[in-house]
């Protein structure tokens, strides 16, 4: 690391930077241009400790055939490169010539990771991609998950019951949480569901409602969260327009976090 890293790393502790971002599969708005290399120079300037990632290809043959500067690492591997030195990856849907997922990508140890299957029906294939990281000085495990859910009303219903489930059973003793990713849920009830049942809190809740994510020319729905459960939100940011509208149609939300004494 150099320097200058070191001394914003210095910084920044104790507070923990986190983002999340659907990356359209590392090609622009309809996908009219291949951006997977000025999204990993974006998502360093953001100066991140833990990424979520959406819609990041793991294998995609046609592509590479295509593209004589498609990265032959899997994307989250490529993006992680000499940055964050942890990775995981779930597959979710898989087709003949690929598969894309979720991903995290982490400067601190990831203890263990898992991907549960949460599709609600053959046509749309969910995951939740569920970490445990090591953060220095923290005595207990801090429990990440990565979610992408579906388009239908009934899908997220059953994808957030099935992620209150898990995270119950596993994060049973109050252990610091972050549920990151894009929940489509432009009626906001994840809110009612998450927060009753985990405690978790939204990161632009001090707005009363979550932060408007697409499109990210000029976003108009809110379906990109950050829930976080044993830190404080000391700043929430969504980065829209130009640069960010030129590599996906989302926009990516970066908070950062204080653990709680």
């Amino acid at each position: 690391m150099s320097a200058t890293a070191a001394e914003k790393s210095a910084d920044r502790d104790p507070v923990l930077r986190i983002c999340t971002y659907n990356i359209h599969k590392g090609f622009s708005q309809f996908n009219r241009r291949m951006v997977v290399h000025d999204l990993r120079e974006r998502l360093r300037t953001l100066d991140v400790d833990l990424v979520f990632l959406q819609e990041v290809q793991g294998l995609n043959l046609r592509h590479s055939r295509r593209h004589a500067d498609w990265p032959s690492d899997p994307q989250h591997e490529f993006l992680a490169a000499d940055v964050w030195t942890q990775t995981a990856y779930g597959g979710n849907a898989v087709y003949d010539h690929g598969h894309h997922g979720n991903a995290i990508l982490s400067r601190h140890q990831i203890l263990s990771s898992d991907n549960q299957d949460v599709s609600d029906h053959r046509f749309e294939r969910r995951g939740l991609l569920h970490c445990e990281v090591k953060l220095p000085g923290m005595a207990q495990t801090l429990h990440c998950v990565c979610v992408h859910l579906g388009l239908m009303a009934g899908s997220r219903r059953r994808q957030m019951e099935a992620l209150a489930l898990r995270m119950e059973r596993l994060a049973a003793d109050g252990a610091p949480m972050i549920i990151a990713g894009d929940f489509n849920d432009w009626r906001n009830h994840a809110d009612d569901l998450l927060c009753r049942r985990l405690g978790v809190v939204e990161a632009f809740s001090a707005t009363g409602v979550p932060a408007r994510s697409f499109p990210s020319a000029l976003p108009l729905f809110r379906l990109d969260r950050i829930y976080v459960r044993g830190f404080d939100v000391k700043q929430a940011k969504v980065h829209f327009g130009q640069p960010w509208s030129r590599i996906s149609d989302h926009a990516a939300l970066t908070a950062d976090l204080e653990l709680r004494s």
